[in-house]
């Protein structure tokens, strides 16, 4: 995910971040007791309020055990169980270990983390693999390996190629020899594992709506059977239109790093579950918009107390945090 954070826009209403009480206790604790006032000369000691570490803890303990028991309101796209745990691991494991790489799922897993966030883009011969950039110089070690003339994207490379490129080394020397993943490889590790996956469909500019029907057959595939589907999102509407037709029954998610005229009118067309979006940009007002229209509401990238607590507090249903070591999820 990228893009820089912009200021929320100016909504009409100012007070309009109070949610139900029914939404607000699936993603927050219960209001604490330290705000009531007690008699003077009372031997009860006025009660602490918890700090942020214990709010964050309790958040996700209350977020991880009503997901998925309850379904929205019925909107325009239905009611859809959310069984997606509260915090979720950027990339893996964030700045941790390489990102998108089965290293970094085996790292933020023993943080404790049981749902990940990946991209995936597709090789020249089809081959959904994990990778952020559109080309291969940031996270691996192509510039060494392939002759001058050779394209730096990663999807103009087949994916014999790609698998022979060490995808660790950049980050550290503990990593080096880390390879590329596939997302079949993902698929593995998660269901074997019992984790939740939200894969972010990251096309090559110009394979968009391709990218979308490819991932979304594969994800449909290796996720047969399974209890819980990875959640697909993407900034790209051609690619989740994609992902609809190819595989309407995967719950989908349109990714934002603005809020543009029409953005909850989009995902709900694209028949999306969730928005999810640059965490600056969520107030009050767009949270119960979102909620109202029958989506979940997500925020990415999340990395001090301070902006989860207030997400928290705007009863938002996930944060994904580069900080695994920060946000403990248990």
């Amino acid at each position: 995910m990228t893009g820089q954070a912009e200021t929320a826009p100016e909504v009409p209403d100012p007070d309009s971040n109070g949610l139900s009480a029914e939404r607000a206790s699936e993603a927050r604790p219960a209001p604490s007791r330290g705000n009531e006032p007690h008699e003077v000369g009372s031997a009860e000691a006025v009660p602490r309020q918890p700090g942020p570490r214990n709010r964050l803890r309790r958040a996700a303990g209350a977020a991880a055990s009503s997901g998925g028991s309850e379904p929205h309101k019925v909107g325009s796209v239905g009611a859809f169980f959310w069984p997606y745990p509260f915090w979720i691991a950027h990339r893996g494991a964030g700045k941790l270990a390489p990102e998108n790489t089965l290293a970094a799922f085996r790292l933020g897993a023993q943080h404790g983390y049981r749902m990940f966030e990946c991209d995936a883009k597709l090789s020249a011969d089809g081959v959904p693999f994990l990778m952020h950039d559109a080309t291969l110089a940031r996270t691996t070690n192509a510039l060494e390996k392939q002759v001058a003339e050779a394209s730096p994207a990663g999807g103009d490379h087949a994916w014999a190629e790609l698998s022979q490129f060490d995808a660790g080394s950049w980050h550290s020397r503990a990593f080096a020899g880390e390879p590329l993943p596939t997302l079949e490889n993902v698929a593995r590790f998660c269901r074997a594992n019992g984790y939740a996956l939200n894969i972010e469909i990251k096309p090559t500019p110009g394979t968009e709506r391709r990218t979308g029907e490819v991932v979304a057959a594969h994800a449909l595939r290796l996720w047969q059977g399974a209890r819980v589907l990875p959640l697909l999102t993407s900034f790209s509407h051609d690619a989740l239109q994609g992902a609809r037709e190819t595989a309407p029954g995967l719950p989908r998610g349109l990714l934002l790093d603005t809020l543009p005229d029409g953005w909850l009118q989009a995902a709900v067309a694209l028949g999306c579950v969730a928005v999810v979006c640059n965490h600056a940009l969520w107030n009050g007002a767009c949270v119960q918009q979102t909620h109202e229209a029958g989506l979940r509401a997500v925020s990415y990238t999340v990395n001090d107390e301070a902006a989860a607590l207030r997400l928290i507090d705007l009863g938002t249903d996930g944060i994904i945090t580069d900080r695994v070591d920060l946000f403990s999820p248990a």
